[in-house]
């Protein structure tokens, strides 16, 4: 009996493969992010659309080249940005190594559908000031392909200085660095700061309720020695001064997620300075519709869609569902003028216009991100 159910899973499995390689995506599994709950045709209604603008994911994390994954860039016309972080809490990310090459080698598979954003380790340039040695590996990554150069919220909420004083983004030391990236006109992007709740007490109802529950020592309501948001985000807005020929994308909404109006007085202040919605959507979802689509038509040129979406070694095809997922129901998000729920939250199409989500969805990344679809 077992072995029969299990040949029908598998059966199953093949036959959902089958539909996505050629085009047609069944639902996804239920995932937090909250599908569109229209059943299959509806959402391959919203991943026929999504695949026609020839999309841009601006924000993920890809370490394994499973020829499954690749396919689904291909069925989708997606391209994405392969983003490095250094983080030595975190086993697989505490180097560059290996993860570096791993996603150099999705990069290689995906036939130009993934591009690297590299980083730098923030933690030994504090130490040590072995500024040089990070420029000299940027440098080594850019001549590899690499279009971007990720910046952690590490900086500023976890590393010191070997005087116990918190690493800043515009610390002097980091600045040589940014300068290297703007004359190979590169780009920068900038995870600094995280959402408001990440300094308030806990709040089921919030998106990131669940992530700081796992990751207490990112939730800096425990740890209020730390540096302010306000702090944090006030040395980002320095950043931007101090190196205004860099172009600067600001991942998760800049860390600005409850209120636009927030993002729209930095647009004003710093030309150089875009944003991504990666895993910041809901937060557009639950701000008044007027207001978050008076301001994507008002700044269209100035946000990229992302999602924060990875595919690990181990991962398989069915984690690829929640990427289908994500991309459906964003799709729905900012294209549709639905009505439909996410997280219990009733959540209202925002309509855009088509010249407006293809600036989102592809033009923006372009511009921002040169190379980010290399040429042939």
């Amino acid at each position: 009996m077992k072995t029969h159910i299990r040949m029908l899973a598998n059966i199953a499995v093949a036959l959902s493969l089958t539909l996505a390689a050629i085009g047609i995506f069944g639902a996804a599994r239920k995932v937090s992010s909250a599908a569109p709950n229209q059943g299959d045709s509806e959402t391959a209604k919203y991943l026929k659309e999504f695949a026609a603008v020839e999309p841009i994911d601006t924000h993920a994390h890809v370490v394994n080249d499973d020829p499954v994954f690749v396919e689904m860039l291909r069925a989708l016309h997606l391209h994405i940005l392969n983003i490095l972080v250094v983080d030595r809490a975190n086993p697989p990310l505490k180097a560059l190594e290996p993860q570096r090459g791993q996603s150099l080698a999705v990069d290689r598979a995906s036939d130009g559908h993934a591009v690297l954003c590299t980083t730098f380790d923030p933690y030994l340039v504090a130490s040590t000031n072995s500024v040089n040695q990070a420029i000299q590996q940027l440098n080594a990554d850019f001549a590899q392909g690499a279009v971007a150069v990720k910046l952690w919220k590490n900086v500023g909420m976890e590393i010191k200085r070997p005087d116990g004083s918190f690493a800043m983004p515009d610390d002097a030391l980091f600045q040589p660095i940014f300068r290297d990236i703007a004359a190979h006109h590169r780009t920068l992007v900038a995870h600094l700061a995280e959402p408001d709740s990440c300094w308030l007490p806990p709040d089921p109802d919030s998106p990131d309720s669940s992530y700081y529950q796992e990751h207490s020592e990112w939730y800096m309501y425990k740890h209020p020695d730390h540096p302010s948001k306000a702090a944090i985000l006030a040395a980002r807005d320095h950043l931007l001064a101090l190196n205004p020929s860099l172009r600067v994308v600001g991942a998760h909404l800049g860390s600005m997620e409850t209120d636009v109006d927030q993002v729209a007085l930095r647009f004003d202040k710093y030309p150089n300075f875009a944003v991504d919605t990666a895993a910041r959507v809901v937060y557009l979802m639950r701000q008044p519709r007027a207001k978050v689509r008076a301001f994507l038509i008002k700044y269209q040129d100035r946000v990229l869609y992302g999602t924060d979406s990875g595919f690990g070694q181990g991962d398989d095809r069915e984690a690829l569902n929640e990427w289908r997922t994500t991309y459906a129901r964003d799709w729905r998000f900012f294209a549709s003028g639905d009505t439909f729920e996410v997280e219990n939250h009733t959540v209202h199409g925002l309509s855009l216009p088509r010249e407006v989500l293809v600036k989102i969805f592809h033009g923006n990344a372009v511009r921002w991100i040169p190379g980010i679809i290399p040429s042939r």
